[in-house]
């Protein structure tokens, strides 16, 4: 079983991590998901996931915004989509790190979001059978998903 670290290093006040390994989602969804709530608190940050997965809001895609179209609601980025699968996953993640921050003590009220960030996994690799016996390669590609919080 591999040991997994985190990305994020060191924080001067008293900090909860909590992270979520090889989760089967779009990885580039879930850039931008982590990308929208940083530095949102903790319930503001649950109240925005819950209302993405419910499509109620979109989230901006600021890097891979490449033929995707415009979407109502957004505030100085026009591009968004509704990646309700990667936002659920990173709510999960989110509810875990308040557990972390109860056991820890801390109070889950002051929590801001410091890091959240998604990196790319192991890459599952499979061949779909094509015509005349031919195949052609299908990657799918993990995330690990990482958040850490610290109160203010």
């Amino acid at each position: 079983m591999p040991e997994f670290g985190y990305s994020f290093t060191g924080y001067a006040q008293p900090y909860v991590k909590a992270s979520g390994r090889e989760v089967d989602v779009s990885p580039k969804a879930t850039r931008e998901v982590c990308q929208a709530i940083k530095g949102m608190t903790l319930a503001q940050a649950k109240e925005y996931l819950e209302v993405v997965a419910d499509k109620g809001k979109p989230v901006p895609f600021r890097r891979y915004k490449h033929k995707v179209g415009h979407r109502h609601g957004l505030v100085g980025f026009h591009v968004g989509r509704y990646p309700v699968k990667a936002a659920a996953e990173v709510l999960e993640v989110l509810n875990n790190l308040e557990n972390n921050a109860d056991f820890k003590g801390l109070d889950t009220e002051r929590l801001r979001i410091v890091h959240a960030a998604s990196i790319s996994g192991r890459k599952i690799k499979a061949f779909v059978p094509r015509a005349q016996g031919r195949s052609s390669p299908s990657h799918n590609t993990l995330v690990h998903i990482e958040l850490a919080a610290a109160e203010v």
